[in-house]
């Protein structure tokens, strides 16, 4: 069953779910302290592990996609636009690590994630148009 049918879709939900849930409760803990950047935390360790192994699904997605297909731009854009977000998330969450434990973000740290949240609509976006517009790992 799994022969034919692409991993990728099955990974993109977990750092999705998991980035945009600590991209709030980044800006809950302005108002709700301790318990709101901790969560946001474990959030965001757990969203950047799994999306490296997203990332690998979408490699090994991409080299079914034909080179002069118009879909590759496509695919380019998404592949730079899922960089640039896990860059923004990664130094969001290294910034808020001291001696390995998990510290209150600070306005910078949540401006990262912010900015990070908006590059991840852009790979849903990105990424929807390969499914819907252009059929990527959709059989006939």
């Amino acid at each position: 069953m799994l022969k034919n049918h692409p991993i990728h879709p099955a990974f993109v939900h977990f750092p999705i779910a998991c980035w945009s849930l600590a991209t709030a409760g980044d800006v809950a803990s302005i108002f709700y302290g301790e318990i709101a950047w901790r969560l946001s935390g474990v959030l965001h360790v757990s969203g950047t592990l799994i999306a490296l192994i997203t990332m690998l699904t979408g490699l090994i997605e991409m080299v079914k996609v034909d080179e002069n297909s118009p879909a590759m731009k496509i695919v380019n854009l998404h592949m730079k636009f899922v960089m640039i977000t896990w860059c923004l998330y990664a130094t969001s969450l290294f910034l808020r690590l001291e001696s390995g434990s998990l510290v209150k973000p600070d306005l910078l740290e949540i401006c990262l994630s912010l900015s990070a949240f908006l590059f991840l609509f852009a790979v849903g976006l990105s990424g929807g148009t390969l499914v819907y517009k252009y059929r990527v790992g959709v059989k006939n």
